[in-house]
């Protein structure tokens, strides 16, 4: 069971090329996937979103909410920014979910590195690689 982060959702979902999103069909099509409420929730704040698309990914198995996520969450977030790293607020409640689902994340999006190194994120092997320097995120965030 893996999560996929925005930037692996938005690449796949146009037909954009990687071993992220090779990994997100191969996962899709096993059914192995569930999606992160919070990247749910940028991907549907695309005004372009056809209506189609937006029925399938809610379709998607989403995580549960734990009690306690959102003060994990912020107290992730601190521990990273105290390390004077960046720490995105939609970045940390996606790190937080996957933690606490202990559910690795699939993304392109080197930031998500920060939460590894901080925590307990399991970013999916060999990907979180892309071709865009570090810092820059997908847009939506």
């Amino acid at each position: 069971m893996i999560a996929a982060d925005t930037s692996t959702w938005i690449a796949f979902l146009e037909g954009g090329e990687g071993e992220d999103v090779q990994h997100l069909d191969h996962a899709l099509a096993e059914r192995q996937v569930v999606m992160v409420p919070v990247v749910l929730t940028e991907l549907l704040s695309d005004p372009k979103l056809p209506s189609a698309v937006a029925k399938t990914l809610s379709e998607v198995p989403a995580m549960e909410i734990a009690p306690g996520y959102w003060q994990r969450a912020g107290a992730l977030r601190a521990q990273v920014l105290a390390k004077r790293r960046k720490a995105r607020l939609g970045d940390a409640l996606i790190a937080q979910s996957c933690i606490d689902g202990g559910v690795p994340l699939l993304t392109r999006d080197r930031d998500f590195r920060t939460f590894a190194d901080a925590a307990d994120l399991d970013l999916v092997p060999a990907l979180g690689r892309d071709r865009r320097p570090a810092g820059e995120g997908t847009g939506n965030k």
